[in-house]
């Protein structure tokens, strides 16, 4: 290391006994002066801690930080995504806005479960409403022995009505075993490869028995429901007789009380995993509000979560709604099963007319979201 080296006389003082302007020993604060003449000259600082008065004064907070040069980055505008994503709300709210509830109604009368949905509405409201005016006729024959004859006719025309709508209902049910059917047909021809030949095919066909007993659980009991509540219907027609269309009426609603008990156990499941997607959709939100993300910062990621977590709680709602409706079939089918006496007539009449509004509710669900998919497919 290089010496330095001082002017004649005191390091701090010159010739004329004045203070050098290369050394300052009493460390004034106000600037920082380098000396000239070292062979090392010091790097440039950057910036220093106190301002100096000087022709030398330097600003920040570190002497010899390296402060990189400020890049512009290119930053994407956080409104493009946003209004793109409005844009297609907007236009999903548009086409919902232009389906008419009438609209819906004619889609779900063209179909048969819809009409099925429609005739055990009007059903059950009926039954209902005879029940109520049954329960304050009672009260009235204590004062007056004898009803009107209008008052009677009224109450046979909608007992026949009633009466009417549940054959109906179960005519329109009839062969409804061909949609388990074509299910446990579908598994019977399992080709190894998409090069598998028609021919090689066919000679890997399983037998009917074979792959109707290696079907699933949930399926069978749809196929003999089906078939035993066929027969049923036929008995009522007069093509059988009317014990045997009694035995095929109980083996219907135990299959319907078990299938009703297997869809409750599945409802259950699909609750429980539908719950745990929301939990883990909700903490990665809640992680990213603690953040400090505000609405115009949001990400996609974000904002898909947030459409996850509103799709994931739409279909908590629908699974809701399945699982009181089939509690509702569930307490209906237990009073035929189980020969219940105890308020029969009111409870049947509440739980068909409650199951009855839920199905109608989710077909009517499913039919405008046909027509808002069609309108939105021919807008694009």
């Amino acid at each position: 290391m290089s010496s330095i080296h001082f002017p004649q006389g005191h390091p701090g003082q010159d010739h004329e006994g004045h203070e050098s302007q290369f050394y300052q020993p009493n460390y004034d604060t106000s600037g920082f002066h380098m000396n000239p003449m070292s062979q090392h000259p010091p790097r440039t600082p950057k910036s220093s801690i106190v301002a100096s008065s000087s022709s030398h004064h330097y600003t920040s907070s570190s002497i010899y930080e390296e402060v990189p040069e400020p890049v512009e980055e290119e930053k994407a505008d956080p409104e493009a995504e946003d209004i793109e994503i409005d844009e297609e709300e907007t236009r999903v709210q548009e086409a919902d806005k232009r389906i008419r509830d009438e609209e819906v109604m004619r889609d779900m009368i063209v179909t048969s479960n819809g009409r099925d949905k429609i005739f055990k509405l009007i059903q059950y409201a009926i039954k209902l409403g005879l029940w109520f005016h049954a329960s304050t006729t009672s009260t009235r024959l204590l004062r007056r022995q004898t009803r009107p004859l209008w008052e009677q006719s009224i109450v046979a025309r909608l007992t026949s009505v009633a009466a009417g709508l549940s054959l109906t209902r179960k005519l329109m049910l009839l062969f409804n075993w061909l949609h388990p059917l074509t299910q446990i047909m579908a598994q019977q021809s399992v080709p190894f490869s998409s090069e598998v030949s028609a021919e090689k095919a066919k000679k890997v066909e399983k037998p009917f028995l074979h792959t109707l007993l290696y079907a699933p659980p949930p399926v069978l009991l749809e196929l003999v429901n089906a078939i035993a509540d066929d027969l049923a219907t036929w008995s009522k027609l007069g093509l059988f007789g009317q014990k045997f269309g009694e035995r095929a009426g109980r083996l219907s609603d135990w299959c319907w009380f078990l299938t009703t008990m297997v869809g409750l156990v599945e409802n259950g499941v699909e609750r429980s995993m539908n719950g745990s997607l929301q939990t883990e959709v909700e903490g990665r939100l809640y992680t990213a509000s603690m953040k400090g993300v505000t609405e115009k910062s949001k990400g996609k990621s974000t904002r898909i979560d947030e459409k996850e977590l509103a799709r994931l709680r739409k279909q908590d709602y629908w699974l809701q709604l399945t699982r009181a409706k089939l509690v509702m079939d569930l307490i209906f089918v237990s009073y035929d099963i189980f020969a219940l006496k105890r308020a029969k007539d009111f409870v049947k009449a509440v739980a068909g007319f409650s199951a009855a509004i839920l199905s109608s509710a989710k077909l009517y669900d499913r039919h405008r979201n046909i027509l808002l998919k069609a309108l939105l497919a021919s807008a694009s």
